[in-house]
């Protein structure tokens, strides 16, 4: 009994969403390598699960996601574009959705508490699995064109120095 009037929402509000995503993205540090993906492609991409949310979530088996995600990894891969940088466009996403909802505001009613956990239940299955099939298929990618695990050199000499001792 998830809040269909939420996942409802979220869907409307699918163009915005994914507006307001790919300006996250591109100015995030974490996401510097997305850059690298035409701006049309990431906007379709979250199109096609913002706009379908409810059919991600209660409809598709983990076999959809695994096939999707899987092939975005891949893709992510051939595109150079480092496995953090794809790790955390994903934890955005997940992070700017629930941003969005908490602005649509809970309702008191237990009934309806009880939805919105369980959507909220829902989401957090969702791009957990998205991170973990889409990594999966950045490493296949990677195995099968024999580069080094990870993505460019300079974003893991930057990484190594951001966190280093001092």
């Amino acid at each position: 009994m998830i809040s269909l009037r939420l996942v409802r929402v979220i869907e409307s509000h699918s163009d915005e969403l994914a507006a307001e995503l790919i300006a996250k993205l591109e100015t995030s540090s974490r996401t510097a390598d997305l850059r690298k993906v035409p701006v049309e492609e990431l906007r379709r991409r979250l199109q096609e699960i913002l706009r379908d949310l409810s059919e991600w979530l209660l409809s598709k088996m983990g076999h959809d996601i695994h096939k999707r995600y899987f092939e975005i990894g891949q893709r992510r891969a051939s595109q150079g574009v480092a496995l953090s940088d794809l790790c955390w466009a994903i934890v955005l996403t997940k992070g700017h959705l629930w941003e969005f909802l908490q602005r649509q505001g809970f309702t008191s009613s237990p009934v309806e508490i009880y939805g919105e956990m369980e959507l909220l239940r829902l989401l957090d299955r969702f791009f957990d699995r998205a991170l973990c099939f889409a990594t999966e298929g950045y490493e296949r990618y990677m195995q099968l064109h024999k580069y080094p695990q990870g993505g460019s050199t300079e974003k893991r000499r930057r990484s190594d120095k951001e966190h280093s001792p001092r």
